[in-house]
């Protein structure tokens, strides 16, 4: 699988949709819900991103406490019959755009969830059209194109484009092993606690989700190689748009390697190259352009 699945969801009482395209978790639109917990009571914003728990919230989510989940449209309170295998708190099912439902547990920091599908071919169906589920890593040689730059009164140069869609293979610039795993360009995370993030390999599509929970707008402690554990933030740059630190990756462009950068601040999209590598790479639709 090469995509994050994002789950599109609706209220089981009144079918309203309960994405919110506004406020963007793991940079997709996330599901936004009334909440209550210990007698206090906000909103949240959910993660759509299948097995991601990210989410953003005007309430302190207490570890272990039981939350109460309300509908933003018609405030009914959306809780199931049935109690979490793990730890017997009641489930929050959803009702999925696909067909079936999914269900979440309701209380914080338990990671319990089940997925029903109606019926599963039309489901699968879907999955592979929308995700492209069960094609073949593309060829990232095929993603490389020479496109002539406009002309600027001497002699026209040729850059190398790398578009928006191509498959990034992407290696550790420190032990030059590669940080795709199952389809994900994955690395190592410190942010209090260790984990692992999983970013989509397509250039300039941001879906990812993590181990661990991630605040929005946070920069993460520290990125490093799950190879050989060593480091990946950058010394010498900095975000082009929110200064924040860098990791830096290397991918693979032709014959050589490039040093690929990307921000290290949580729903920041900027990425960049070497100024080195400018003269003969360009990234298509860059926040660096």
């Amino acid at each position: 699988m090469y995509e994050l699945m994002s789950l599109k969801v609706n209220c089981p009482d009144c079918g309203h949709s309960l994405m919110d395209h506004n406020q963007l978790i793991d940079n997709e639109p996330s599901i936004k819900l009334n909440i209550e917990i210990l007698d206090k009571k906000g909103t949240i914003n959910l993660s759509s991103i299948y097995e991601s728990y990210n989410y953003k919230s005007d309430l302190e989510m207490v570890q272990g406490e039981v939350a109460r989940f309300y509908c933003p449209h018609c405030e009914v309170q959306i809780v199931s019959d049935l109690d979490c295998l793990s730890c017997k708190a009641p489930m929050v099912p959803f009702y999925l755009d696909m067909g079936g439902k999914v269900s979440i547990c309701s209380r914080t920091g338990c990671k319990d969830h089940k997925v029903e599908f109606d019926k599963l071919s039309v489901a699968l169906s879907k999955l592979y059209q929308e995700y492209g589920f069960g094609k073949e890593k593309p060829d990232f040689e095929t993603e490389l194109r020479a496109h002539k730059m406009p002309e600027t009164g001497a002699k026209d140069e040729k850059k190398e484009i790398i578009e928006s869609g191509a498959f990034l293979q992407a290696y550790c610039p420190l032990c030059k092993k590669t940080l795709i795993d199952n389809g994900m360009l994955t690395v190592k995370i410190l942010n209090g606690k260790e984990g692992y993030l999983m970013l989509s390999p397509y250039l300039n599509v941001f879906s990812s989700k993590s181990t661990i929970f991630l605040p929005e707008d946070k920069t993460v402690k520290n990125v490093s190689c799950p190879h050989c554990d060593d480091s990946l933030i950058s010394k010498s740059k900095t975000c082009g748009k929110c200064g924040s630190p860098v990791a830096k990756l290397a991918v693979g462009a032709r014959t050589k390697l490039l040093d690929f950068y990307l921000c290290t601040k949580k729903g920041c999209k900027w990425h960049g190259l070497s100024e080195e590598d400018l003269f003969d790479i360009r990234l298509d639709d860059s926040d660096e352009w």
